[in-house]
């Protein structure tokens, strides 16, 4: 099973978890009354940029019958379109710079570069995933509905093809993306009982329909067409450079999600989550890589996804000085801060995918200890809750971070009585028959 007590899990009473939430709400209080024309220039700046590099794109493209023009132009138009989405449309739709009142750069007119309908993204990631993040049965982002990612889904022969379609799904990120929205699960619009639902099932199919058809013509036929006889080399181009970006935005979103250490929940709790208990649920359901200021502009700052899904409508370029403040926070209250090289944190999730596409007989953990995913039952002993401590020898608060270690160090010293056991069942094997 999947995390069902919160505070159970995290080692903490109702009042330290509330107390978390008091003091995230003072960091917001203090991003707040930062913003400013600095921050104004910033996502100006980052504006003309990616314009810039997709006008290099462009003009390197009419000339793409030339092997380098043609590499200069979809690397740049990839770079581009991964700085569209990523740093700006991404952020812009979170409402990160509606402070701004600047009507270009507004969550209510931004309309992004890929075949997916703004507005119908942020119904099922601005308020389905942010709100119920990893929560079994409520948030699609869990697997997209095509990949098992935890064991609390029971496995079926289907998921033997995890691999196969984590592939395709990274290949034609902005098509899964595109589909979420109208995609209807065991049903047909026709079998939709409510009218006013099955309306806007069918304005949400007629909507994505056109955005895909505005899309393809864009990429596929009207830039193609302006380079004359480069038209079949530009195409080509195009489409490498929607792969370039479709392959960056899900390596960045897998790995703010599904690493060792990104917990999933149930949704016992969640009708009487209170603003702390919230916070809580997004620091231990999401993770973070490490990157400079290249890598962590190019993920549109979601090296900082706990930061993000935190404060997902605070200014992106904030985030480096907000995780400072998380990470103290974390070791106040002895949680973990789940990070790690962007490798590593990349090669976990296809590792949890590849694993999980076996059947759990094959598989060595249960459900409430993988590393993957986890619940309090991983924490209790004979039975009884895990119960917040107070180590008596120092005073320090011992919280789940400290039962990570104390449950890794018993697994190393099983492993070690292990080891011993067979060496020396060997000795004697050797003096009774050696």
């Amino acid at each position: 099973m999947a995390i069902s007590d919160i505070k159970e899990f995290a080692h903490l009473t109702e009042t330290d978890i509330e107390a978390i939430g008091e003091e995230l709400d003072a960091i917001r209080r203090d991003i707040e009354s930062a913003r400013g024309e600095r921050d104004a220039r910033y996502i100006r700046n980052t504006i003309r940029f990616q314009r810039s590099l997709e006008l290099v794109g462009r003009l390197a493209l009419v000339g793409s019958r030339r092997k380098g023009l043609w590499w200069l132009g979809a690397v740049s138009l990839g770079l581009a379109k991964i700085v569209e989405n990523m740093e700006i449309g991404h952020n812009v739709m979170h409402g990160q710079w509606d402070w701004m009142n600047d009507p270009e750069i507004h969550s209510s007119t931004w309309e992004w570069d890929m075949v997916g309908v703004s507005s119908h993204w942020q119904h099922t990631h601005n308020h389905l995933h942010h709100k119920y993040t990893n929560i079994l049965g409520l948030d699609d982002d869990i697997g997209y509905g095509t990949i098992r990612v935890t064991r609390d889904e029971p496995w079926n022969p289907a998921h033997l093809a995890n691999l196969f379609w984590n592939t395709l799904l990274t290949l034609f990120f902005e098509w899964g993306v595109g589909m979420q929205s109208i995609v209807l699960r065991d049903k047909t619009i026709q079998k939709i009982e409510d009218p006013a639902e099955r309306a806007l099932a069918k304005k949400r199919r007629r909507e994505s329909g056109e955005k895909i058809r505005r899309q393809i013509t864009k990429d596929y036929v009207l830039f193609p067409a302006l380079t004359g006889k480069a038209f079949r080399t530009t195409l080509t181009a195009n489409a490498l450079a929607n792969v370039i970006r479709n392959i960056w935005a899900n390596a960045v979103i897998f790995c703010g999600h599904f690493p060792d250490g990104a917990e999933k929940f149930t949704q016992a709790d969640v009708e009487n989550e209170t603003r702390g208990q919230w916070y809580l649920r997004q620091m231990l359901g999401s993770a973070n890589f490490n990157a400079g200021r290249v890598l962590g502009f190019l993920s549109g700052h979601l090296s900082h996804q706990i930061e993000h899904h935190i404060f997902p409508d605070l200014p992106s370029n904030h985030y480096h000085e907000i995780a400072v403040k998380v990470r103290a926070l974390c070791e106040k209250y002895d949680l973990p801060y789940t990070t790690g090289a962007f490798a590593r944190q990349y090669f976990l999730t296809w590792r949890t995918i590849a694993k999980l596409s076996l059947p759990d007989r094959f598989l060595s953990a249960t459900s409430d200890n993988a590393p993957e995913t986890s619940s309090e039952l991983r924490f209790r002993v004979a039975g009884e809750p895990a119960k917040p401590k107070i180590d008596p020898a120092t005073g320090v608060r011992q919280g789940l971070k400290s039962a990570y270690e104390s449950t890794k160090r018993k697994a190393r010293r099983a492993a070690a009585r292990a080891r011993d056991w067979e060496s020396a069942a060997a000795r004697t094997f050797e003096q009774h028959f050696g």
